[in-house]
């Protein structure tokens, strides 16, 4: 099938209705349960994905037949995997976006302030009175070849990791949204603290951090050159749970990095995370940094909206922004 150039959209039809394409992750948290929603209208297309690789067949036909809007039912992962897929379709030009959060956290639902039982057709009423607020996709493409990338919204490596594999026991014991969010960060920042110096929760990662100049981002030490504690960036504005780290910094793309698992400074984490660490805190191994790209060398993986993905040398970046329908 043809995949549409971005700049056709500019012809689309004038309808009596808007037509919409769904996307529907059987898999996701709320759909798995006997009273998933379902959807019968002539104007919205239904696709149930089995693979990801899917997706790209499913949005080449949206954009052949000119949709008016884009439903994701879903949670983050799903999200992670339409943009990705559907970044060589639309290029920069996608339709509104419509969230159906139907995952175990929702970090981006939770961004827009859309509600967990947020339905299609309050949606639609919302796109149809022009209720939308723009976001941008991080874009990490690996530096020899920028067509090998994904595109998401929450981004880590480090410690990072660790809480997300936390996070997802969590879920097995019935915590979602920012529930889990709090609980794996606050007992991850426990068994940093309390563990002894070989405790896997104490270990860094091989990860160099460049700015677009190119310098590397200093090392402030507690760990060998070359390794660091933590890596988080997003290009969200309200995370789950209150938690803020960036907030104040500018920059299409922002970031927080955590040096060494020095007990001082783990004291000090819960103001790191809102956002009002001391100068004599960042010290201490603490960079907050903003700016459109940077360049990240990992020596394991790193984990984009709740998937793990292998270690290499990318750019961070972020892409156009997306309009979504917003309540």
């Amino acid at each position: 099938m043809r995949r549409r150039p971005a700049n056709e959209r500019a012809s689309s039809p004038v309808r009596a209705r808007p037509l919409v394409g769904l996307i529907r992750n059987a898999r996701s948290h709320r759909n798995e349960s006997a009273d998933a929603p379902t959807t019968e209208r002539d104007d919205v297309i239904v696709a149930r994905p089995d693979r990801r690789s899917e997706l790209i067949d499913i949005l080449a036909d949206f954009a052949a037949r000119q949709v008016d809007g884009i439903a994701i039912d879903g949670g983050d992962g799903t999200i992670r995997d339409v943009l990705t897929c559907g970044a060589g379709i639309f290029g920069e030009d996608w339709p509104p976006l419509i969230v159906l959060p139907a995952g175990k956290t929702n970090a981006l639902a939770i961004d827009l302030a859309i509600p967990t039982d947020w339905t299609l057709d309050a949606a639609l009423a919302a796109m149809a009175d022009g209720r939308m607020t723009e976001r941008r996709p991080l874009v990490i493409a690996q530096r020899d070849d920028a067509r090998a990338q994904v595109r998401g919204f929450i981004f880590g490596a480090g410690l990072f990791n660790r809480c997300i594999a936390l996070g997802q026991k969590s879920h097995d014991l019935g915590a979602f949204n920012a529930a889990v969010v709090g609980f794996t960060a606050a007992w991850s920042v426990l068994q940093a603290f309390f563990g002894s110096s070989d405790n896997g929760w104490r270990s860094g990662t091989a990860m160099r951090v460049s700015e677009a100049d190119g310098r590397e981002v200093p090392h402030f030490g507690g760990l060998p050159e070359g390794e660091r504690f933590l890596l988080f960036a997003s290009s969200l504005e309200h995370l789950p749970a209150g938690l803020d780290p960036m907030r104040g910094l500018a920059g299409k793309v922002r970031m927080i990095v955590l040096d060494n698992p020095r007990r001082s400074l783990l004291l000090r984490i819960g103001a790191v995370m809102r956002g009002r660490a001391s100068e004599a805190t960042l010290r201490r191994g603490v960079h907050r940094l903003g700016g459109d790209s940077f360049d990240i060398d990992l020596g394991d993986t790193f984990v984009l909206d709740g998937e793990a993905f292998p270690p290499g040398t990318y750019r961070l970046s972020a892409g156009a922004p997306l309009r979504f329908v917003t309540p």
